[in-house]
């Protein structure tokens, strides 16, 4: 996280300390760094030392001014929505780099996109096929589409993550992917211009995407020789981020990482970009964590101790209402205090408002010791955590914040209880 860092004992985002937001923001408050969202987006592009499009997930992040800031960059758009797609155009991203994923597209939806002039749909069944033909020959037009085939590859991340297995919900499973196209060829107001895979998130060995590439690469050969020909390779996202020990000072407990070393971007398309190349197809990516996670960080206040003996709770104003990963899947996000106080080390459990046992953004964690009144910040958090958030025991949603340099802007306003009806 380069651009959440302590200086004089107190955390900062780029040139602001956090705790100056707190006082004037309140808690909980998401914030964001401007620059590392652009140094991570750039390093994406710039990664694999060839031509590929990337294509922004907006289901890790979806804040307009985020959104218009990696659409002014260049970037195209991956969508699972109508609603994505409306923010999307409305950010300036534009139709023809917009993809239409998601594995239950309605029917309005599907027409939504079509009058849009969205750039291909990445099609999950074929009575979705056979859907997005009649609504295009309705309309007119013609839809461009890539199969999304699963694989049945493992990707060695969390099992409510993983999109690539036989048991997922997700994508035509690879022995009838010939006979999926063949379909897809014959109908109406369709146009065939590849194929997709998506076998997960928060990957961080680059070998499940060595295996896909190469079942991609046998596939489009195995379909060429069917005189199907393909242009197109999505490969998806998934690319992992570092969550323990993002932050490091010789006051913070160091956490067991049992995740290893965190495979790069520039190593995972440097493994796999090579071996598409024979097939002279075109690269299109759809990275989402990895250009906004470690850009953002949730701020919550201590509210209480409270130690019944067997455990000690810290329990804190931001709950699985504000971050839900934690409650969700046992996501591990650092958490750290925002004025360095003490080297003192404690084991608690870090739980929030809301009234549910599963409410906890972490479990068993040693954090610096602290008191009532001290201010956190729950680390690498900007993917995958408003765009969760609830009004659940009727709490209305956190403000977000952008910081570039030692300029603050709102980005999102807090909800009051005028929002919740």
């Amino acid at each position: 996280m380069k651009y959440f860092s302590y200086k004089e004992n107190e955390l900062h985002c780029e040139d602001v300390p956090l705790s100056e937001l707190v006082e004037e923001f309140g808690t909980p408050l998401y914030v964001y760094s401007k620059n590392q969202i652009l140094e991570n987006f750039r390093e994406v592009t710039t990664a694999g030392g060839t031509s590929y499009t990337v294509c922004y997930a907006l289901k890790a992040n979806s804040n307009s001014a985020i959104l218009k800031l990696l659409a002014s960059e260049g970037a195209g758009a991956d969508v699972v929505s109508a609603g994505e797609i409306h923010l999307a155009l409305k950010a300036g991203f534009a139709p023809e780099k917009i993809v239409f994923a998601g594995v239950g597209k309605r029917e309005d939806e599907i027409e939504y996109a079509l009058s849009k002039g969205v750039g291909y749909f990445n099609v999950e069944s074929t009575q979705e096929l056979q859907l997005i033909s009649l609504v295009a020959l309705r309309l007119n037009t013609k839809a461009r589409i890539s199969l999304r085939i699963n694989p049945d590859i493992d990707a060695e991340s969390h099992p409510y993550i993983s999109t690539g297995m036989k048991h997922n919900k997700f994508g035509i499973e690879a022995d009838h992917a010939v006979e999926a196209f063949t379909t897809a060829m014959s109908l109406p107001a369709i146009e065939v211009v590849g194929i997709h895979t998506h076998i997960g998130s928060q990957i961080t060995k680059v070998e499940p995407y060595i295996e896909t590439a190469k079942f991609i690469v046998a596939l489009i050969d195995k379909l060429r020789e069917q005189k199907i020909s393909l242009s197109h390779i999505d490969i998806g996202g998934g690319f992992g981020v570092q969550y323990i020990n993002a932050l490091t000072h010789e006051a913070l407990p160091v956490e067991q990482n049992t995740n290893g070393v965190i495979v790069s971007v520039k190593d995972f398309l440097g493994s796999i970009l090579p071996i598409f190349e024979p097939t002279g197809c075109s690269i299109w990516i759809e990275p989402g964590r990895s250009i906004v996670a470690n850009a953002g960080a949730l701020l919550t206040n201590v509210l209480y101790l409270k130690d019944n003996s067997a455990r000690k709770f810290v329990i804190v104003d931001a709950g699985m209402n504000d971050l839900l990963r934690p409650s969700l899947y046992s996501a591990y996000h650092q958490i750290v205090p925002l004025k360095i106080e003490t080297y003192e080390h404690e084991k608690v459990d870090v739980v929030g408002p809301v009234c549910e046992t599963g409410d906890f953004l972490a479990r068993d964690r040693m954090l610096s010791k602290l008191k009532r009144g001290d201010a956190l910040a729950v680390l690498t958090a900007g993917a995958y955590g408003f765009v969760t958030t609830s009004n659940y025991n009727a709490r209305p949603r956190p403000a977000e914040v952008l910081v570039n340099g030692e300029k603050v802007r709102v980005i999102r306003e807090r909800e009051t209880f005028d929002n919740l009806g």
